[in-house]
């Protein structure tokens, strides 16, 4: 249970803020900042290893689609594709994709090949087109969107109308008002609740609730799986990266070497070893995978 009066809890059991942006505000700072600036998990230049981190994390998650699909290649819609790695890494695979953001830096910096494939604007204004155009897809993509966006059982409801009758919904969130968070401020391990971050993250997820919006907005939630559990740092002093931010650079470097490392074993193993992470609430971000309950 969080208690900050910045935050109220949902009937669906997530939590979200109180005082809520417009939809103007939103666009207008999403448009002009977020990727120029690089606010949040954005960076303008990534080493050979992180790129490779970053590819393994949609390596597993592909692994899953394809095995809940039955097929390795499809239509692929990346709604919020950010830097564009996810539309690059299916278009590797011969999949057919297409991006929707509110810029298009991310794209231009990181994967400018994949520029064609891009449109750029409001993700609710989209999504109406496309439902009006009657487009289907197979995989419709999420990845830490859906903490942005002012309603995201509305967002969840539209996207049902895209994806094909057998196809995958994949959310991925950050895994914010964990336990183990909650514990860190109890016991003053950090001084504040770091993770509500303004005007950024608008609604706050666990994998309890993920299951109950999923149920409610007339999804299955096959599987969720959990991603390195960096936040486990901050219980020593000697890695806290919130009471010393110098610490966060290593504690970075040490998640990209954990995953690097794993990917040397079986990948259904490490697959169902975020599995059970995220059952227990660890992890820094969760990604669930929906399918239409039909």
């Amino acid at each position: 249970m969080v208690d900050d009066s910045r935050l109220k809890k949902h009937s669906l059991g997530f939590y979200e803020v109180v005082e809520k942006p417009t939809q103007e505000e939103l666009n207008a700072y999403y448009k002009s900042k977020y990727y120029q600036e690089a606010i949040g998990s954005y960076e303008h230049n990534y080493d050979k290893d992180e790129l490779k981190y970053i590819n393994l994390n949609i390596k597993q998650r592909a692994y899953i689609v394809q095995h809940l699909m039955g097929k390795t290649e499809g239509t692929l819609l990346d709604v919020g594709c950010g830097e564009g790695f996810t539309l690059k890494y299916y278009a590797d695979l011969g999949w057919k994709v297409w991006g929707i953001d509110f810029s298009k830096a991310g794209v231009i910096k990181q994967n400018p090949d994949m520029l064609s494939y891009l449109e750029i604007g409001d993700i609710y204004e989209k999504l109406n087109d496309y439902q009006n155009q009657k487009r289907l897809y197979d995989v419709v993509y999420l990845t830490n969107v859906l903490e942005h966006v002012l309603n995201p059982i509305e967002l969840l409801n539209n996207l049902k109308s895209i994806i094909k009758r057998e196809g995958v919904l994949v959310v991925t969130v950050p895994n914010d008002g964990s336990d183990l968070q909650e514990f860190c401020f109890a016991s003053s391990k950090i001084s504040d609740r770091f993770w509500i971050a303004l005007p950024d993250h608008i609604s706050y997820f666990s994998y309890e609730s993920l299951r109950s919006i999923a149920k409610h907005t007339g999804y299955n939630c096959v599987d969720i799986i959990a991603d390195f559990p960096i936040d486990l740092y901050l219980l020593h002093s000697g890695s806290n990266y919130i009471l010393n931010r110098e610490n966060g650079k290593q504690s970075h470097r040490a998640r990209i070497d954990s995953e690097i490392m794993l990917s040397g074993r079986n990948l259904q193993d490490v697959i169902q070893y975020y599995r059970y992470m995220a059952k227990v609430g660890m992890g820094r971000n969760l990604t669930c995978f929906f399918t239409i309950n039909n």
